[in-house]
């Protein structure tokens, strides 16, 4: 999977994403347990817009992505916009050298790119070694209807007039799990013409019963898992897309 060219043109294929709602979802459930602690650590943070928004509800934000380029945007995004937030390149499955945190967070189904049971786990083990005692780890994944039943055989498109790209959706070759095969078509402004790159994103989710499994095994207790849906503090029902879990540490 390569995020070369993907970072440069990710704000813009998702200036319609409800960023909004992962901001406020995760301070209603902060207010809910009683949570005054601001030290955050955006896992997967890709180009920062996560990172930037909970600096400026007054998190004292630590950004890490694996993606070089990513970070970069990310980087130039938040000096643009005055936040003082650290990012840091790094594997989500071995974080080292940060501290502890109150919060900890990776949204926008970014966990659903580890590709084996292996890295889930390990990247559980990661955010326990590194949550203070009272803190929240906070994560959505895709749900297995949305991988089977909305990604898989579908092609999706856009056509505008700077960007435009054909997505298309094949299973993957492990159960519940999906290639991405995108071409973008990028408008130089220079010459007039479109320059065409070819990606293949992999994602792969599981069963709710299995993330709260790995989450036990990394630590932390069966009646710590709260678990929700589509932005909602409700339970996921059949249909549900983006399911919610909200971890605590005691």
């Amino acid at each position: 999977m390569s995020y070369e060219q993907f970072a440069y043109l990710y704000d813009e294929l998702m200036k319609d994403a409800p960023y909004e709602k992962w901001v406020r979802f995760v301070q209603d459930r902060l207010k809910e347990n009683g949570d005054s602690g601001i030290r955050f650590l955006d896992l997967a943070c890709g180009t920062g817009e996560l990172s930037i928004r909970f600096a400026k509800e007054g998190f004292d934000v630590t950004g890490v992505d694996l993606s070089e380029d990513m970070l970069a945007v990310a980087q130039a995004k938040s000096e643009e916009q005055g936040m003082s937030i650290s990012f840091y390149q790094q594997d989500m499955t071995r974080l080292e050298g940060h501290g502890s945190f109150d919060v900890i967070g990776i949204f926008c189904d970014s966990l659903n790119y580890l590709k084996t049971e292996e890295d889930v786990l390990q990247t559980f083990s990661s955010v326990y070694q590194h949550l203070k005692p009272g803190g929240i780890f906070i994560f959505d994944v895709h749900s297995i209807f949305k991988i089977s039943q909305i990604f898989i055989n579908q092609t999706f498109a856009l056509n505008d007039e700077h960007v435009s790209y054909i997505w298309n959706s094949f299973p993957g070759e492990f159960p519940n799990s999906v290639e991405h095969d995108l071409s973008f078509f990028v408008l130089d402004e220079k010459s007039g013409m479109y320059d065409r790159f070819d990606e293949l994103h992999f994602q792969r989710t599981y069963p709710v019963e299995d993330y709260k499994n790995w989450l036990h095994q990394a630590g932390f207790g069966f009646e710590e898992i709260k678990i929700c849906a589509d932005f909602e503090n409700t339970a996921p029902l059949p249909q549900s897309e983006r399911i919610f879990f909200v971890v605590s540490k005691k």
